[in-house]
């Protein structure tokens, strides 16, 4: 199913769900609090094993591609990239794994600080869903292919939908890239 649709309908419910909890009681704060810790607990626990099966496979494949310049850059040129799928698939974990720390954070600041109970429901729910729905954990922990939307390099989600591209694989521009004296980094 599609993950939008979904996010959209969880969040639907859980708002409903928050809206017919008493946050003023001492014990069902306590309790969403637990939720909240309990399920970043099994989000890193699911990046962490997730690393433990990249690390027990290993795969030295040469992964070659172009990446994608940000839209925000000066240059307009991509980098090459060289490097192994062993690795790639690690910088994905640690990426999504930095990422869910900094939601930690975010939430930390907005309910410690600003006194927002609302959002722990809300985030109980939502990154444990985002991780089950990580492209590196889906190909490792659930043993999909890595074929069609799951071949690495993975396309980074964009909010302009397919015009932003993504990361080139192709032989030609590869190829190009690696004569045109632009080098590539080297990632090991």
């Amino acid at each position: 199913m599609n993950p939008v649709i979904t996010n959209l309908g969880v969040m639907l419910v859980m708002m409903q769900v928050s809206r017919r909890l008493d946050m003023e009681d001492e014990f069902t704060v306590k309790c969403i609090r637990i939720a909240y810790v309990v399920s970043n607990l099994i989000i890193f626990g699911l990046y962490m094993y997730t690393r433990t099966i990249i690390n027990k496979k290993r795969d030295l494949t040469t992964l070659k591609y172009m990446e994608q310049p940000s839209a925000f850059a000066a240059d307009s040129e991509g980098k090459l990239i060289t490097t192994t799928v062993h690795q790639y698939d690690l910088d994905q974990v640690n990426a999504a794994m930095k990422s869910a720390l900094q939601g930690v954070g975010m939430m930390a600041f907005m309910h410690l600080y600003m006194k927002y109970t609302n959002p722990l429901i809300m985030q109980s729910i939502m990154p444990l869903k985002s991780a089950v729905e990580q492209k590196i954990v889906q190909i490792h922990l659930f043993n999909k292919p890595s074929t069609g939307d799951l071949k690495r390099p993975f396309k980074a989600p964009s909010m302009f939908g397919d015009l932003a591209g993504g990361a080139a694989t192709d032989k030609k521009t590869v190829e190009a890239a690696e004569t045109a004296g632009k080098g590539g980094i080297k990632e090991e």
